[in-house]
């Protein structure tokens, strides 16, 4: 274990550095200065974050294209013409209406909000495993309006589906963590690092069972709980900081088997 935690501890600080940002969807908040900025584009980098990365980035960049780049304004702001240009953004399976819905949500939260912190610190306590909770209140939350279309939901993950919540962990670990290397926010002070979950994306699962941190046969919440609290071993106040070298390890391995094709 402690060479293990040696071997992840140098693969961190090779991968967590300002080089990460250009070509990971944490770039499109990095656009960004005000706050409230910030927060909307990374929300929509995050939910957007499925596919290749260099997709991801192009489609976020054209959904604050259409939101005159300056995404806090426009959600507050917007003409009805402005609204219906938005009509046009579709990636994947999130199309229009998904879209409409996000924007009524954050136009309505930020009348009376001045951080979307408070919409994911709702039951918030001191506990180390408090994000499920924490993230079921924030999906029940989201979706309370009478207006939330059903299909929208499939795009806000819930544990209570049994969803390893990969892009809404992936977006709290921007908005949380904090360190002086430039990838990561830190613009958020009631969730402690210390109860972040690991972003289990494929790349992150990949390398995580084959060093032994993941055991789980299926990818689901309690996979990304089992390899959280192996991580936590390694660090208990910065466990989410792995994600940097697993999800980097899963990268180099995948363009090494492409390489060799």
């Amino acid at each position: 274990m402690d060479d293990l935690k040696e071997f992840l501890d140098e693969k961190v600080s090779l991968f967590n550095q300002p080089s990460f940002i250009e070509n990971d969807p944490v770039s499109i908040p990095h656009r960004f200065v005000k706050q409230q900025d910030i927060e909307i584009s990374g929300f929509f980098a995050a939910v957007l974050a499925w596919g290749q990365r260099k997709t991801i980035i192009n489609k976020s960049m054209e959904l604050m294209d259409m939101m005159g780049n300056s995404p806090h304004d426009f959600v507050l702001n917007h003409s009805e013409q402005e609204l219906k240009q938005l009509m046009r953004f579709k990636h994947r399976t999130f199309n229009d209406l998904d879209t409409l819905y996000f924007i009524d949500f954050f136009s309505r939260y930020f009348k009376d909000n001045l951080s979307l912190e408070g919409a994911f610190t709702r039951g918030y306590s001191t506990d180390i495993d408090v994000m499920e909770l924490l993230l079921s209140n924030f999906h029940d939350y989201f979706f309370q309006s009478d207006l939330a279309p059903r299909r929208t939901r499939k795009h806000v993950a819930t544990p209570k589906k049994k969803s390893a919540c990969k892009r809404i962990n992936m977006f709290l670990r921007w908005m949380v963590r904090k360190d002086d290397k430039g990838v990561d926010f830190g613009i958020w002070n009631k969730i402690s690092p210390s109860q972040l979950v690991c972003p289990c994306d494929l790349h992150v699962d990949r390398i995580g069972r084959s060093l032994g941190l993941i055991k789980r046969k299926q990818t689901d919440w309690q996979t990304a709980m089992e390899l959280t609290k192996n991580l936590r071993v390694f660090d208990a106040t910065d466990p989410v900081k792995y994600d940097f070298a697993l999800f980097g390890l899963g990268v180099l391995q995948n363009e090494k088997n492409s390489a060799l094709k």
